[in-house]
């Protein structure tokens, strides 16, 4: 099959189904695997030159709808007639869910459920440690700082933090995705501060834009100084990578029930 990607996330899908070579083209920012590197780039995506698609005559587009504004990628899929199937997984059993949606449509059943029961034995064994944790710090994840974008309680890092042995400070919120402010965080005072900026390498963020918001010296992070800077692709893509990010934050919060590096793809490790 021709498949065309136009989502990081749904790259990674199609790389953990063994499907990475019949790939014709990937958005912007899809990077992993490394082979996607070489492939055409069809622009960010939220700006998917079309053209560009038509033109790789695909046989299948894998599009999302987990960043607002994809939608009309999807109507200008429809408007030209392409082939194509959505995807807009918000937990982990919806990642698992969408695994099993792109196997039927690209005739990897049996690949997808091999995946499948091993990304859900990870998780099972992680949820397992986590219920022998008494105290569970709170954590929280600033996806970006302003205006300020927190993940809520229908999201995957909602569980993340709970099989890490944590809990959102935001949890309680239900919605995939929470705009607040500075203010709100700092009277919810979390344990532990996650820094993923989406789409920012950490090597650009620095924790001290954390310490020196007004009056943040009176937060349980700051003053524990537990601020973490976080890749972004293992936290903020709904795929299986989030399994890499579990075993790191896990790891980060209770080095003495989860094992510490190095961190390992337990998926990649199936073959």
């Amino acid at each position: 099959m021709r498949l065309v990607s136009i989502c990081p996330s749904n790259t990674e899908l199609v790389a953990y189904l063994g499907l990475t070579d019949q790939l014709v083209g990937v958005d912007h920012f899809s990077d992993w695997p490394e082979a996607v590197q070489d492939l055409p780039k069809l622009g960010p995506d939220l700006s998917i030159r079309m053209d560009k698609v038509e033109d790789l005559e695909p046989d299948l587009v894998l599009a999302s709808l987990s960043v607002p504004g994809m939608e009309k990628n999807i109507e200008e899929l429809e408007k030209r007639g392409l082939p194509y199937i959505v995807l807009n997984p918000n937990s982990l059993e919806e990642i698992a869910q969408d695994l099993r949606k792109v196997g039927e449509h690209t005739g990897t059943q049996e690949r997808a459920e091999r995946v499948v029961k091993k990304y859900e034995q990870t998780i099972q064994q992680y949820k397992d440690l986590a219920e022998t944790i008494e105290h569970k710090p709170s954590l929280y994840w600033e996806w970006w700082p302003e205006p300020v974008f927190t993940p809520g309680g229908t999201n995957w890092l909602t569980e993340i933090s709970q099989l890490a042995g944590g809990r959102n400070v935001f949890g309680d919120e239900e919605k995939a995705s929470v705009q607040t402010d500075w203010d709100e965080v700092y009277k919810r005072n979390p344990d532990v501060v996650c820094m993923v900026w989406v789409g920012v390498k950490e090597r650009k963020m620095d924790p001290d834009h954390v310490r020196e918001r007004d009056g943040w010296e009176a937060v349980n992070a700051v003053q524990d100084d537990r601020i973490h800077l976080l890749e972004e692709a293992f936290y903020c893509r709904p795929s299986p990578r989030l399994l890499v990010g579990l075993q790191k934050v896990a790891s980060i919060l209770h080095p003495d029930v989860f094992p510490e590096g190095p961190f390992e793809d337990p998926l990649l490790q199936m073959e």
